[in-house]
């Protein structure tokens, strides 16, 4: 954890904040924090600053803390992603949180197994908390908008235009066998899409062809999705 992360509810009055969760324990065992001590601190979707420790009981720590100045600049992408298995996704999602990505879409595909959207671990709160730590290690505080879209056709159709407007379109997916480059560095709104690690089906990649999106490939090896989302972010985007 580079940043304790707080939230509204853990305000108290003043600059007086207070935790008593795993970012106490954290604190207290991990980084061996004591009153007195600093950490780098910031409140979600707001600024940052250094909180000082000023009491801590066993169970719950007091803060003296200030936001001063705003995190780190955000990328300018939207990511389409075919759910990945359970296990997968919390990687990530927090790779993506980590790098700076804000708006992720999670889509279902012909290749996606039917239990996947079915797990627990889809719970809005369990997703968040992932994200959330990719906020933390970034030293982050903006959170990312998730949308689980479990129907491929009407969110192509329907939302996907609106979604990708005025952006780079770019599919994680070769076409003709031939490989094609899309721009490095690129800081221009851009909009992503990466299939599940079987690849989309020949329908889906028309859908999105037929929707603006250019083709792209890292090359001839095949990828796991956790290895395949942070390579095409940091070849696609400016990472500042």
């Amino acid at each position: 954890m580079n940043l304790l992360l707080l939230t509204p509810n853990d305000h108290l009055d003043g600059d007086r904040w207070h935790i008593s969760d795993r970012r106490a324990h954290h604190m207290r065992t991990i980084l061996g924090l004591s009153p007195g001590d600093q950490v780098r601190a910031g409140v979600l979707n707001g600024d940052v600053g250094q909180a000082t420790v000023l009491n801590d009981d066993g169970q719950t720590l007091q803060l003296a803390f200030v936001p001063q100045t705003p995190p780190p600049p955000p990328l300018p992408l939207t990511l389409v992603l075919a759910l990945p298995r359970p296990k997968m996704l919390r990687r990530v999602l927090i790779d993506c949180s980590s790098l700076g990505v804000k708006h992720i879409v999670l889509l279902n595909s012909y290749k996606v197994d039917k239990s996947y959207w079915r797990t627990p671990e889809l719970g809005m709160s369990l997703l968040q908390e992932k994200l959330r730590l990719g906020l933390e290690q970034a030293c982050d505080t903006l959170m990312p908008t998730l949308l689980l879209r479990d129907r491929f056709k009407p969110f192509v159709e329907d939302e996907l235009p609106d979604l990708s407007q005025n952006s780079l379109k770019i599919l994680a997916h070769p076409v003709n066998g031939e490989p094609q480059h899309a721009p490095r560095d690129c800081r221009t709104a851009t909009t992503l899409a990466v299939g599940p690690e079987g690849g989309w089906t020949p329908y889906e990649t028309q859908c999105f062809l037929d929707a603006g999106f250019t083709p792209y490939s890292l090359g001839q090896r095949i990828l796991r999705v956790e290895t395949a989302v942070p390579a095409l972010i940091a070849r696609i985007m400016h990472l500042p």
